[in-house]
Formats: C-alpha cells, structure tokens, sequence
C-alpha cells in the first residue's frame, strides 16, 4: 500500500512551528487534544493522533496501523529495522534480539558490571564538587552500559554516544537538514563496521550479548539485518536511560521534600522512574501507516494513511492523569505510553528501569553529599521527537 502523503478528506489542518514544538510541545498538545484529537500537521507531514485512548486503539491494532511507514526518517537513517516491521519478521527478529534484555538477564548478566561502571563514573567527579551529570555521568553509563548489553567491545562509551546522538538527529529531521544526514551516515557506516568484527567474534565465542544472541538464533538472522537492528538499539538505548535520569533527578533536586521521602524509602525509586517516564515521555512519537480504510478520533482515513503517535501528548491526557502536567510520584497507577505498547513494547525498558532506578540515581544521591543544582541557564528541556534534559548542572560537598 502506497503511503498517502497528503490530509484525509475531512481531516482537521493545523498548522505548527517545529521550533516551537521543540522548545515546548505542550501547549500545542493540548490544543490538539481539545479541538483536532486527529489532525494533518503540513511541517510534520502526518496525521498527529493526541488522545491516550487512541493511541492505545492504535496500537492494539498492529494489522491496521502498520510499522511499515513508507518514508520513514528511522528507515532511511539505519534501513529496514524490527521496528518499522510488522509480524512475523518483527517477531522474528525481536525473538532472536531480545533474550538478553528480559528482567532475568538484566539481573544475572549485567546489573554487576553496570554497578561497577557507575561508580567508576562517580570515582572520576567526586572530588570535583561539580559536574554535568548528563555529561560526566548519564550519558558514558547508558553508552558503556550498552555496549556491553550488545557485546560491542570494540566500541566505546564515546563512541555509543556519539553514534546514538547522530541517528537520533536523523531519525528527527523532519527540516531534512544535509548535514545531519551525513553526520547520520557517517554514524552508521562506523556501526556496521563493529558489528561485522563483533559477529565474527561472537560465533566463535558466544558471550550471551545481543549481538551474540541474533548470530545464533534458531531462525535466520543476515549479518545486514543485526547491524540495522543495533543501530536502532544505540539510538534509543542511549537517550532513554540517560534522559529519565536527568530529568527525574532534577525534578528530586527542585523538590527536596520528595527527595527525602525516597531516600528514607528507597523503594519510591521504583515509583520515580515511571513518573519520570510518563512526564518526559523520551521518545515522544512514531510513526504508523494505514493498511487499510479506518476511522478514529472521529476522523476516516483512508489505507495508506500516515499517522503520527504522540505518546508525548497521551502520557499529558488530562482526562486520564489528573493534573497531567505535574510531577507527582503519589499520583494513581495507571499504564503510561512512554515505552509503547503492544508487540512494539520498548525491548530495552527492563535495562533502563534497572540502571536508572536501582543503581544511578540511588549511587548519584547516595555518594553525592549536599547535592544542589546550580540552575544554570544552560540546563533546559528540548525536542519533541526525543525530548530531554541539554545539560544538568550540580554541585556537592566534598568533605
């Protein structure tokens, strides 16, 4: 089915400034879920879906609303993927990528080495008495953390994070910007080039990595298909665990009376993180594509359709979270969006959820005596797309 690049007959026009989503898509959001819940955005190119209940529909409907995005920014930044695919090639490649990711492994494989790596990090800041905890410290422990969840020895945390930052541009370049294209090649030609050394390594000695795990899988897996797969796991590998982080200690850090609750109870870190997750929502869309005529939000569409799911918006829907637009870790239970749903759900969530919430926050405010934010000015929320803190500026005692 050929992807219709152009507003549903009857569908709802709006028009909105990219650089105002990226500075604050809120009020846009809301305006959308009040009056167009479904509407063409021009600069975007798709259909934006804003509502919570939608998106969930949307995603219980994987044979309607399809990963097969033509056009798709993701595909033409790392190629045909496990996310833009639908069953059974997803689940084919999702069985033989996940295995090492699930809650058992995390445990048992890495929540060791990822603890070692955390205080390593601490170690070198320290004594300092002040440092960019998105710098020194989130971003290298998601970057080292990865490489070694996806047996990339021979890459390191620097070069993690400076691949996932360029296909992360790529994969939101809707301005269609050259030099973030090339930048994005660049990242993944140095990608396939450690993932062929790796796989090579790998089938002669299995190390229960990812990339060990797709090379010896009981289906078929090509040397092309697990070097695009990696690609996509570095890209939100990296910005998801580094992002919750910085945004959640940040929101502890402005509000001292929570922070003390959790640090007398450090089972509230369980309950920050998915706060934290909902409030941010780090990846904030993705993109479906109509297989076939469909009505939703009031709006029919026709096959080819493409819709954007704002899971940033729906994890804001007032009429599901109360005071949405609030950190609020006493909040009411209830399922939030930020890692996706259905066969799509985030593979990496139990990695993030491990290394955020059991070791570097509770490592960063244990160690970390007197923790204050400097309230730079160069510390501020950006994107849209992918949505985080730019810095997080912060100072400690020292004896």
């Amino acid at each position: 089915m050929n992807a219709v690049t152009t507003a549903a007959p009857g569908a709802p026009v709006v028009e909105l400034d990219l650089a105002e989503l990226r500075h604050d898509p809120y009020p846009a959001y809301r305006e959308l879920r009040r009056t167009a819940p479904l509407a063409w955005v021009p600069s975007v190119g798709r259909h934006l879906l804003t509502r919570y209940e939608d998106i969930v529909h949307a995603e219980k409907l994987p044979e309607v609303f399809s990963s097969r995005e033509e056009g798709s920014l993701l595909l033409r930044t790392v190629g045909p993927n496990l996310l833009r695919e639908d069953d059974p090639d997803h689940r084919r490649l999702r069985s033989a990528a996940e295995p090492p990711t699930r809650p058992r492994q995390v445990r048992d494989l890495w929540a060791g080495a990822f603890e070692r790596t955390a205080h390593q990090l601490l170690d070198r800041i320290a004594g300092r008495g002040e440092a960019d905890l998105i710098r020194d410290f989130a971003e290298p422990l998601a970057a080292a953390n990865l490489a070694l969840v996806l047996g990339l020895s021979n890459a390191s945390a620097d070069d993690i994070a400076d691949w996932s930052r360029a296909m992360m541009a790529g994969n939101s370049n809707y301005a269609d910007d050259p030099d973030v294209w090339l930048r994005a090649e660049g990242a993944t030609r140095a990608i396939e080039e450690a993932v062929a050394e790796t796989a090579g390594r790998v089938r002669r000695e299995p190390d229960g990595s990812v990339i060990s795990s797709m090379v010896h899988a009981d289906g078929p897996v090509t040397l092309a298909e697990i070097q695009n797969n990696v690609k996509v796991i570095i890209g939100g590998g990296v910005n998801e665990p580094r992002d919750v982080f910085g945004v959640g200690a940040q929101a502890l850090l402005h509000r001292p009376e929570v922070l003390d609750r959790v640090l007398k109870d450090p089972a509230l870190w369980k309950r920050v993180f998915e706060e934290t997750a909902r409030w941010i929502s780090p990846i904030g869309m993705y993109p479906r594509q109509l297989t076939q005529d469909h009505e939703i939000a009031g709006v029919p569409l026709p096959a080819g359709s493409r819709v954007a799911l704002v899971i940033a918006s729906g994890n804001r829907d007032e009429s599901v979270f109360e005071r949405a637009d609030e950190f609020d870790v006493d909040r009411p239970h209830h399922p939030h969006l930020a890692f996706g749903g259905g066969p799509h759900f985030c593979m990496g969530a139990w990695v993030a959820r491990h290394e955020v919430s059991a070791l570097a926050w509770p490592l960063v405010f244990g160690r970390l005596k007197g923790l204050r934010p400097t309230d730079s000015p160069a510390d501020h929320l950006e994107g849209w797309v992918f949505r985080g803190l730019t810095s997080l500026n912060v100072t400690w005692q020292t004896s």
